[in-house]
């Protein structure tokens, strides 16, 4: 995988003291300008102290350090469903950041194919639809969310749920991924499966959604919605 590399230089500068010495009008001598140094009182070296910074400077954060951030940020939020308004933007703030080191052109990675865990969406319903509604999550606990991406084309989403607090199931979509340009996808699925103790049947209709790549590499895979949903993708082990 390739990364895109940033740096940063720290700019300093230093002045020497200089000493001036100047012909005098009213004397032939040279004068000789100088500062005599004062001991200063612990306070006022604190002051002086203080008034003086080192230059402003950017500090960048690698691709591993971003990803530990925004694995932090999101764990144990029910896929970002606790998360309060002020920490969805922390995690928005360092997926943008982690986007700057994506690959040029993530659709063709072979980094995308595999077994993902959704671990977070800013939209709770992205992924699940009604199951994971704020009233369906109330029927419905969440147990796992995963994507498959199969080479060439196939999309496999799945979401397992334990219903009424003791019956087993999960819904699932397969669909057809479609390639629009060099960080863009298609997907269209077929109508969900649903399965629900010895239950099992489909329902529904056919579905369609757009997906931008915005970073992926071997353990996390960003992804940008046609509605501004920020998916975060981590490989299953």
């Amino acid at each position: 995988m390739a990364t895109a590399a940033s740096s940063f230089t720290i700019a300093s500068s230093f002045s020497e003291p200089r000493t001036q010495i100047r012909s005098s009008k009213r004397s032939s001598l040279p004068v000789l300008q100088f500062s005599i140094p004062y001991k200063a009182s612990s306070r006022s070296r604190r002051l002086v102290v203080s008034s003086v910074s080192a230059p402003n400077v950017e500090l960048r954060t690698g691709p591993d350090d971003l990803i530990s951030s925004l694995l932090s940020k999101v764990a144990n939020s029910d896929g970002g469903v606790t998360l309060s308004p002020e920490e969805h933007k922390e995690v928005a703030q360092v997926a943008g950041e982690l986007q700057k080191y994506c690959v040029s052109e993530p659709v063709k990675c072979p980094l995308i194919f595999g077994d993902w865990d959704v671990v977070y969406c800013s939209v709770p319903t992205s992924p699940g639809g009604g199951y994971r509604s704020g009233i369906g999550r109330l029927f419905f606990r969440t147990n796992e969310m995963i994507q498959g991406i199969d080479s060439p084309d196939i999309v496999r989403n799945r979401v397992s749920f334990t219903a009424l607090g003791f019956l087993d199931g999960d819904v699932s979509l397969t669909g057809k991924l479609k390639v629009l340009d060099s960080e863009w996808v298609q997907v269209i699925f077929e109508p969900p499966e649903l399965k629900v103790g010895s239950l099992e049947f489909k329902y529904g209709f056919e579905s369609e959604v757009k997906l931008r790549i915005t970073y992926v590499d071997e353990k996390l895979r960003l992804g940008l919605g046609s509605r501004g949903s920020l998916f975060v993708f981590r490989r299953r082990q």
